[in-house]
């Protein structure tokens, strides 16, 4: 199961080209973070990266700057990350 997820991810990549993806919200990319889960720890923690992701990295998330100057993101499920876990386009567009 392990090796079809990592196929299903390379053929996306092959198929879909860079310019055509959906941005993602993260400073790595959904595919590329399923990916190295997927390599790293196997089949069941490949999955829950890629229902996380999904469920995190769509709209709904805000982009903040807070009151020390650090930019962060608030999840659709209310989670809060720091600005080295947003993707730097955001980062760009905020200062």
């Amino acid at each position: 199961m392990k090796s079809l997820l990592i196929l299903l991810i390379k053929m996306y990549w092959m198929v879909i080209p860079p310019a055509k993806r959906r941005k993602c919200i993260f400073r790595t990319s959904c595919s590329k973070y399923v990916y190295e889960r997927t390599i790293n720890d196997g089949f069941i923690s490949g999955l829950k990266a890629f229902k996380y992701r999904f469920k995190n990295c769509r709209s709904g998330a805000y982009i903040i700057e807070n009151l020390s100057g650090e930019i962060q993101i608030i999840l659709p499920n209310q989670q809060v990350l720091n600005e080295t876990e947003v993707s730097e386009r955001f980062i760009k567009n905020k200062k």
